[in-house]
């Protein structure tokens, strides 16, 4: 499972996470690394679009905790119909839905953490951190081994759980 932060504008006209410019980068690193989008849960912590309108444009406004908060239900509900056995935090606010504290988020990106509920939470950047900084290609190459981490780590995952039920 994946969880970004809240749509974009193109996502929120779409009806659907990760078709804008950070979608378009999460889905050329996860080609490179093998993961296939279409084998995931892709969804954001936050539901909506918080914007200011400028002109004709919806410029994008990172949620509050009280926004997080409110939208912290339904991400619960999917996680729990999914049942995943990894989840991908993209971004402080998904960080901050999954595990309570979004801060710190270059320190922490790259480790595995434990959602409430104790399945695994693997923090990494969003793309559209990446994006921001496009002279920067240490951040495009921090979050490519960050998902190939998790490709890995669903791999063994996979293999854990098909010894788990041939012995029993």
């Amino acid at each position: 499972m994946i969880v970004g932060e809240q749509p974009g504008d193109r996502e929120d006209l779409a009806g659907r996470p990760f078709v804008g410019p950070a979608g378009q980068l999460f889905d050329s690193v996860a080609v490179e690394v093998g993961l296939d989008r279409r084998a995931v849960f892709i969804t954001n912590a936050v539901k909506h679009f918080k914007f200011t309108p400028r002109g004709k444009r919806r410029i994008h406004q990172s949620p509050n905790k009280g926004e997080i908060a409110s939208c912290r239900p339904w991400l619960m509900q999917e996680i729990a119909q999914v049942s995943p056995a990894l989840i991908i935090a993209m971004g402080a606010t998904a960080v901050h839905s999954l595990t309570g504290d979004g801060m710190r988020l270059m320190q922490r990106r790259g480790t595995v953490e434990q959602s409430p509920d104790g399945v695994p939470v693997l923090i990494t950047l969003h793309p559209s951190a990446v994006l921001r900084a496009p002279d920067d290609a240490s951040l495009r190459d921090l979050f490519a081994k960050d998902l190939a981490r998790a490709v890995t780590m669903r791999d063994q995952i996979a293999a854990l759980e098909a010894r788990t039920s041939a012995i029993q």
